[in-house]
């Protein structure tokens, strides 16, 4: 069976497809998100909200949101080991791989992972290759938006439309235009952005925060206390799903701090990251030629979407109430999902032909003639333009610059700048070539870029006919088979605690973390419990286990309810 995977950057998901329709697997804890959290303790890797709660108590353990630098060179420091983005990745997927076993009863070893459509290449394959590390082969990397499309069944409409996807998660924003034509679901435009998501919401509550209390010095608190800050900030943001007042309240210290927020103030401090959305919005309309009257609907997706301030800005952009009769959280997923079904063909499935967009433009760089004479280095020249349909080849004809000059260097590039030194660089060709006056000898340039993010470059000589190709699958940072083998083999004495084990875990970190908030008598009260559960789990009876974490949890659940 091959499953579907949302790597998010707040929360992730995995669902399978049955007989009655796509299905959300829940988590080893009951649940259906698990978040995006890696932490590290010793010898032992803890994720999802295990490892969320141990980065409120020790914050050097663990990290979140590394989906933002997927495909970078940056590291995180958990303890005194580094790791990667891909390979904090791969705890999640591996933790999801595993839930998704135990749930089936049967391995799992394929998978359909989803990206947002704005991802490049480096950050696609860095992707495809955290799945391999967690022991998955990775069928299809799939845009969250074409997802999202899929969940809602856009593609079993009977007559031709156009839709619009909203993507608004907790760490990535992207805007997809979608058109159906008979069997033929094609993604007319993308646009985003990689820093826009949730997270940015609750950074504005966390600045009206540190604005509020002037006494308390962002740059000199330490590592714990910001992200105990932070985490209210997030639950006050979640309060304004049921309220026009939400709360943040805060204990430092001895002190307690406390800071009422209206609504419409938090729109107002909101307008520039709403700006931001309203960006990639028009680009989209204006890459795929079409008007705002033409989109016959707009769904939206992602969490963050579910916040009062986007649905009200949604509503007001749009001119219109999108569609949301599916869960935001878990809208990708499922259409991963039906994507891997599709991949296996299963016959309760229309037959539909996906078709995807190239989300950069593809390119190389040349030089220009100046007025003088001179020639001028490092300007872009633009072969398969973003929002183009794939698989596409398109060929450019280049001309040599100098006399007898022998070597054309082919320097393959992505991005939207007029000026190479903006874009990424993916590779390069040098190819040799006969010596003549400049301007006598010519190649063409043909890119080749299919669904898979693998793009060919051909050079073809034209006086000699010669061709030399060059297939990219990524940037120099790519690994071999063998390479992934060597890094799995080398990862492989961090392990998952047992699952038998982490549900008290994560019930001791819960209490741990209220202790360390509360004071006084309230301490008291909290430690007495904890001591309970924690004299139950020294008996290493199961049942006696059971009803003392029945109980220790029904005691945090009020508890946190009444604060």
């Amino acid at each position: 069976m091959i499953i579907g995977i949302d790597l998010g950057t707040t929360n992730s998901l995995v669902a399978y497809y049955t007989e009655d329709g796509p299905r959300i697997i829940p988590n080893r804890l009951g649940k259906n998100l698990t978040p995006s959290v890696v932490s590290v303790d010793g010898d032992q890797i803890y994720v999802g909200e295990t490892a969320r709660e141990r980065m409120l108590l020790y914050p050097d353990s663990a990290a979140s949101v590394f989906k933002r630098t997927m495909g970078s060179d940056k590291k995180y420091r958990l303890e005194n080991q580094f790791f990667t983005s891909e390979e904090l990745s791969s705890f999640v997927l591996r933790s999801l791989k595993e839930d998704a076993e135990v749930y089936l009863g049967e391995p799992v070893t394929e998978a359909v992972i989803s990206v947002p459509a704005y991802f490049n290449d480096a950050r696609r394959k860095a992707t495809k290759r955290a799945g391999e590390l967690a022991g998955l082969k990775v069928e299809r990397i799939i845009s969250e938006p074409t997802a999202a499309a899929i969940a809602y069944g856009l593609y079993e409409c009977r007559e031709d439309a156009k839709f619009l996807v909203f993507d608004l998660g907790g760490g990535t924003f992207d805007v997809s235009i979608l058109e159906l034509s008979g069997p033929i679901l094609e993604v007319r435009a993308v646009a985003g952005d990689n820093f826009l998501g949730g997270e940015d919401f609750t950074g504005v509550l966390e600045d009206m925060f540190y604005d509020r209390f002037e006494q308390l010095h962002r740059e000199e608190l330490d590592l714990k206390t910001a992200k105990y800050i932070h985490k209210q900030a997030d639950l006050c943001k979640m309060g304004f799903e049921d309220s026009r007042t939400s709360k943040m309240s805060c204990t430092i210290g001895e002190e307690v701090y406390e800071l009422e927020v209206e609504l419409t103030e938090y729109e107002k401090k909101c307008e520039d990251l709403l700006e931001r959305i309203r960006i990639p919005v028009k680009k989209s309309l204006t890459d795929s030629r079409l008007r705002l009257s033409e989109i016959n609907k707009v769904v939206l997706v992602g969490g963050a979407t579910k916040l009062p301030v986007v649905r009200r800005f949604v509503g007001k952009l749009f001119r219109a109430l999108p569609d949301t009769t599916i869960n935001p959280d878990e809208a990708i997923a499922l259409g991963a999902s039906i994507q891997a079904a599709m991949k296996e063909r299963k016959d309760s499935i229309r037959e539909v032909i996906l078709t995807d967009v190239c989300p950069f433009t593809l390119g190389t760089e040349v030089s220009i003639e100046r007025e003088n004479g001179g020639y001028e280095s490092g300007h872009f020249s633009p072969i398969i333009e973003r929002n183009t349909v794939i698989p596409a080849s398109r060929t450019e004809t280049f001309y040599t610059m100098h006399d007898n000059q022998s070597v054309v260097n082919v320097n393959i590039l992505q991005g939207e700048s007029r000026f190479v030194a903006n874009n990424l660089l993916l590779g390069e060709l040098n190819v040799e070539i006969p010596k003549a006056p400049k301007g006598k000898e010519s190649i063409d340039v043909t890119y080749t870029y299919d669904v898979n993010s693998i793009l060919e470059v051909q050079v073809k000589i034209n006086s000699t006919g010669k061709v030399v190709k060059q297939i990219l699958k990524g940037q120099q940072v790519d690994m071999t088979d063998e390479e992934i083998a060597a890094r799995m083999e080398e990862l492989a004495y961090l392990k998952i605690p047992p699952r038998e084990q982490e549900e008290n875990k994560l019930l001791l970190l819960r209490g741990e973390r209220l202790y360390e908030e509360n004071l006084g008598d309230d301490r008291k009260v909290i430690e007495h419990a904890l001591q309970k559960f924690e004299q139950a789990l020294n008996t290493q009876d199961p049942p006696k286990i059971e009803e003392a974490r029945k109980d220790f949890r029904e005691f945090l659940e009020a508890w946190e309810d009444i604060k």
